[in-house]
């Protein structure tokens, strides 16, 4: 405590207004309510322990978003120093260290606050300790006084570093007094509550066991991706949809007992991260710190894979009613390769029949393709069959294993043949070519977004994928999926198995629902792969999903049209008029 020079005294129009601490050599942390009345051009901060140091002029930068009640939230204040100071700033203490015992005792560990009441202008101590690890409304923790009689807390000490008495590391600011006369007792709001009102902080704060390799990964691959602009644009940390995607990239990775994502969600990878290795306890935590940081990681796996986008050269498997009943099909199966399109072959099956036929002339369409290029099978159904498990399907007769397990499977829609379809999806795709990843637009399976919004949406040059929670037979949002298939969306997503709740009971979204949950995974898993890298990911999906029950992706449909893959010169061709991609 004898160098603590970073303590600071935080004055308005020349009046003490409260305390504060220097975080780096020039950001002072205080309380909102310090400051919120000041004028501007009046604040100023001293610090009191360089006798003669001269008041530094400051201006406040960020804060927390109080809103001017004791009780509300967000009571933090960011304070820039007209100039750089001369001394060390404070050092933070590792996460859980304030509720730690002393030597391994059963005594509380002792903190000590320096503030600045009536009567101590140059300051006084006071001494405190935590008995509760509780976060009172999530945002701060109580503090008791070390001892009867000592120096209560009350104006002045407002702002000021709560330290640990051994060390000097800061664990915590003060917020509050209890106000009652007597009563010892005030408020702190701990240093991982701060980095999420401030993410700045986030890098600064250790944690408990830091120095474990798992958290140490963690904390170097955050850095890395704020370093190379992953975590979004660094100007807008508002921005709702990176905030959506850091909730997103917690949610997928928490255990069934871990915390909700805050409210406000996370201004930063950082603060979702602190989030992780501050708030996340108990048996499971580690866990829990491993998936997020294997998600953290796959952020960094986009860019070698678009090194090299694949050359498809796909297999058609046209699938239409046939006229013949209900029991019969029209199949027509080409093979595209060198621009041109080969026809395999046409006929009216028997249902009965019809994957053994498939099986077939896929084989058969083989012989047709370049020696070595990337094959995709894509399957041409009417809307009303769009969810046949076609990747399900056997890939030979002698072997069982999934078709869309063996290759990259895709569907498409035959109402989208029209040229003029063909004509928005190329231009679509053209644009989508320069894009890093696949945003996935959610269309959620509680109260969705009124469809004429959502075609507006997904007309938008940043358009890219639709994803949706439910089957599309669900009542309530196939308007939403027609919308989605004639906007045109270039790429559609969803499980067949869907939202648990039924195909007409209404489902709000939220935990446990397999459509929030299969969601939150896609955009997780897709949202850095390149939109023409999807049919190879997906097929991945679908191989680690046949290896593990209960796989979120078990039942994943792709409905992926790029006609720029399926180009024809051949018009006349008998065949190439019923082929909604060619």
């Amino acid at each position: 405590m004898n160098s603590a020079e970073w303590h600071a005294r935080i004055e308005s129009a020349g009046e003490v207004a409260g305390a504060g601490f220097l975080i780096t050599p020039r950001k002072v942390l205080t309380c909102a309510h310090v400051v919120h009345r000041a004028a501007a051009d009046t604040l100023t901060v001293t610090f009191t322990e360089r006798p003669g140091a001269p008041a530094v002029p400051a201006r406040v930068v960020a804060d927390g978003g109080w809103g001017g009640s004791a009780t509300d939230l967000g009571d933090l204040a960011v304070l820039e120093l007209a100039h750089e100071v001369p001394m060390a700033p404070a050092a933070l203490a590792p996460v859980g260290d304030a509720h730690a015992h002393a030597h391994r005792s059963d005594r509380p560990r002792k903190l000590v606050v320096y503030g600045f009441p009536v009567g101590f202008d140059e300051g006084t101590l006071a001494e405190y300790r935590i008995t509760a690890t509780q976060l009172l409304n999530r945002e701060w923790i109580q503090l008791e006084a070390w001892q009867p009689g000592g120096q209560p807390l009350a104006p002045g000490f407002s702002g000021a570093a709560v330290t640990l008495a051994d060390t000097g590391e800061v664990v915590g600011m003060v917020t509050a007094a209890a106000g009652d006369r007597g009563v010892h007792n005030g408020r702190m709001m701990p240093v991982e509550v701060m980095a999420r009102y401030w993410p700045d902080l986030a890098g600064l704060v250790p944690t408990a066991d830091h120095r474990t390799a798992d958290r140490a990964r963690l904390r170097e691959l955050v850095e890395r991706a704020v370093r190379e602009g992953l975590d979004g644009d660094p100007g807008a940390p508002g921005d709702p949809g990176a905030v959506g995607r850091r909730v997103r990239l917690y949610e997928a990775a928490r255990g069934p007992l871990d915390p909700d994502a805050p409210d406000e969600g996370f201004d930063s990878l950082w603060s979702a991260a602190l989030f992780v290795l501050c708030e996340v306890d108990g048996a499971d935590a580690a866990a829990t710190v491993a998936r997020f940081t294997a998600h953290v990681e796959s952020m960094f796996q986009a860019p070698a894979e678009t090194a090299a986008a694949p050359d498809w050269s796909p297999i058609l498997v046209d699938l239409q009613h046939s006229g013949a009943g209900d029991g019969h099909v029209r199949v027509e199966v080409s093979a595209y390769s060198g621009g041109r399109r080969h026809p395999v072959g046409s006929d009216t099956v028997p249902q009965a029949g019809l994957r053994a036929y498939v099986q077939d002339r896929i084989e058969a369409a083989f012989r047709y393709l370049t020696p070595g290029c990337d094959e995709l099978i894509a399957f041409a159904l009417p809307r009303d069959w769009i969810d046949l498990p076609v990747d399900r399907w056997a890939s030979a007769p002698d072997d069982d294993t999934p078709l869309g397990c063996v290759y990259p499977l895709v569907v498409t829609d035959q109402a989208r043949r029209r040229a003029s379809v063909r004509h928005q999806l190329t231009r679509a795709w053209n644009r989508l070519d320069s894009a890093p990843g696949a945003r996935v637009h959610r269309v959620e399976c509680g109260g969705p977004e009124e469809p004429r919004r959502l075609r507006i949406r997904l007309r938008q040059d940043d358009a890219c994928l639709a994803g949706f929670a439910t089957a599309p037979g669900v009542p309530r949002t196939r308007p939403h999926f027609d919308t989605s298939l004639n906007a045109p969306a270039p790429i559609v997503v969803w499980s067949r198995e869907g939202c648990a709740g039924g195909p007409d009971e209404p489902c709000a979204g939220g935990d446990g629902c397999a459509g929030k949950t299969f969601l939150d995974e896609l955009d997780v898993c897709l949202s850095q792969v390149p939109p023409a890298e999807l049919p190879r990911r997906v097929l991945a999906l679908r191989e680690e999903a046949d290896a593990e029950d209960g796989h979120w992706a078990h039942d994943i449909q792709l409905l992926w049209d790029d006609p720029r893959v399926f180009t024809d010169p051949h018009d006349g061709a008998p065949a190439h008029a019923h082929s909604p991609v060619a």
